[in-house]
């Protein structure tokens, strides 16, 4: 396979991943709404407690599992070794079974202990609704790591929006119906909570129908390649998923953790700066659902790339093809800054008009994007940089890094919140403070382990300055609409629209945008053709 052909295919793969990721944030977004309008900031801040010590259970049992079966079944598959790569599937599946089922059992009947540790006795009935999907997901996560391994990222795109759209209808009807009849923001949340299940396990069914239909032509395969490779024990690679799933999970869990230390900062040190109870909680209402929301949809983004980069480059690693590495590190990169850099600033200058637009019914919070919004920068890079690590084994460096960015994160959080004019703001000074060391650590070894020369103007330099551009634009775009017309949405909308225009245009003339690039999103053909007529050369 040529490079061209191995670029175009990481590109396709993570397309098709980022736009599920999109649609999925979206609907994410709009089935929050009516929950936020019925049960509040505070409820909201109830639900979002039980979701932060879900997070930690669902990263033991499920984080690792996609990438560690990704990466091990791309690399056999490079070298034809089928069988292998299925068995690789079947004994993940069983792992997941076991892991999946512990967990769920120790979060169900710990209920109680962990809404106690996070000083939130309300987010009982949360933690209750949401054990029986860590086994859930964990299954679910096992079937997408085979098929991302297989270079097939739709199975995994169809599923995310399956399971999104169940997980949105059952999440607002059972609030819905919670409030009615008991009135009791706490039992609200946890029937939002259960919604999530629901989803996950209808996401499920739906991936293992898509398994059922490809089972014949994946057999058929290992029937005809045989011949390339000795059987593996089922020992062996449950070994080598221990191996290469632990440090993944490790990584993950150190960050899923500081979640939990951001709980309890909040809802105490908040405490201290002269806060009450119930007001803490909808501080961190104000974060984990709406902060953190949206700051995690461009990032989205960068994790699918991610994902789509592990099976790609662990592929390129068994071929021994040293220059597609490198090649594969620089796209992945410069794909994600192409996106996530406009992305922050874009948020960053238009921060309170987003939020009044998202949530008319409580607005509140916009500045902690306005000062926030370069964490998504730091994010994405973490998170992209991450699967290039594990796509070529060095699966322990994450985990060091993100255990630098926490031990950071942690006494910044525990001064900054407890000063009364900061108060939340302390947290995501907190976070940013945290990735902004974690990721150039990561960013730095990536580059060393795979011996590629950064791109450096074309991963940060030429997106930072299109983007300092369109924001430019955008400002001038809104208030000038505005003045026109003075609604909100309407100048929003359309200065998104400008600005997207803007930055696009100062990405051609900078040649910010390659052929490899355009050719990743829809129409990109047509552009290649626009940008040769509009600057009178070929690419």
């Amino acid at each position: 396979m040529s490079d061209n052909s191995r670029g175009s295919s990481f590109m396709a793969q993570a397309f098709i991943l980022a736009a599920a990721a999109i649609i999925t944030r979206v609907m994410g977004f709009l089935y929050k709404l009516p929950i936020i309008n019925m049960i509040g900031d505070e409820g909201i801040g109830i639900y979002g407690m039980g979701g932060v010590v879900y997070n930690f259970f669902y990263i033991l049992s499920s984080a690792g599992l996609p990438a560690a079966v990704s990466r091990m079944v791309s690399a056999r598959l490079a070298l034809k070794q089928n069988g292998n790569a299925h068995e690789v599937f079947k004994v993940s599946l069983k792992f997941a079974l076991i892991i999946g089922l512990i967990s769920s059992l120790v979060l169900f009947f710990g209920a109680g202990f962990f809404s106690s540790l996070i000083n939130s006795p309300d987010a009982y009935y949360s933690l209750i609704a949401l054990a029986p999907t860590v086994l859930i997901t964990s299954v679910l996560s096992s079937f997408r790591g085979y098929f991302q391994g297989m270079g097939n990222t739709i199975p995994t795109a169809i599923s995310q929006i399956i399971e999104q759209i169940f997980n949105a209808v059952f999440s607002i009807l059972l609030v819905y119906v919670l409030m009615k009849r008991t009135d009791d923001i706490s039992i609200a949340a946890g029937g939002g909570n259960a919604g999530t299940g629901i989803g996950a396990l209808i996401g499920l069914l739906s991936i293992m129908l898509i398994y059922a239909m490809a089972r014949g032509r994946i057999f058929r395969k290992i029937k005809r390649r045989k011949s390339y490779a000795e059987y593996e024990s089922k020992s062996a690679i449950l070994k080598e998923i221990l191996r290469t799933a632990f440090p993944i999970i490790a990584g993950t869990a150190i960050f899923s953790f500081t979640g939990i230390i951001d709980s309890l900062m909040v809802i105490s040190r908040i405490q201290v700066g002269g806060f009450s109870y119930n007001e803490a909680l909808a501080f961190f209402g104000l974060l984990s659902n709406k902060f953190n929301a949206l700051t995690t949809l461009p990032v989205a983004i960068a994790s699918t790339m991610a994902t789509a980069v592990i099976p790609n480059i662990s592929a390129s690693v068994a071929l021994k093809d040293h220059a597609s590495v490198g090649e594969k590190t620089n796209l992945a990169l410069r794909l994600a800054m192409i996106i996530c850099v406009p992305a922050s600033f874009g948020m960053g200058i238009f921060a309170d008009q987003i939020y009044k637009l998202i949530f008319p019914g409580a607005p509140a919070g916009g500045y902690l994007l306005a000062f926030g919004f370069p964490t998504i920068i730091f994010l994405s890079l973490y998170q992209i940089s991450t699967g290039i690590l594990q796509g070529i084994g060095q699966v322990k460096v994450p985990v060091m890094s993100a255990l630098v960015g926490c031990l950071i994160k942690i006494p910044v959080n525990y001064v900054l919140l407890s000063i009364p004019q900061l108060n939340i703001l302390g947290a995501v000074f907190g976070t940013f403070v945290c990735y902004a060391v974690a990721a150039p650590i990561n960013v730095f070894l990536a580059y060393r382990y795979t011996g590629a020369k950064i791109d450096f103007k074309g991963i940060f330099v030429k997106p930072l300055f299109a983007s300092i551009f369109m924001s430019g634009i955008c400002y001038v775009s809104y208030y000038l609409i505005y003045s026109l017309y003075p609604s909100n949405a309407i100048a929003l909308i359309i200065s998104i629209f400008v600005g997207i225009v803007a930055y696009g245009l100062a990405m051609l003339m900078i040649n910010g945008l390659g052929e490899r690039e355009l050719r990743a999103i829809p129409l990109g053909s047509k552009l290649i053709g626009f940008k040769a007529w509009l600057f009178g050369e070929g690419m």
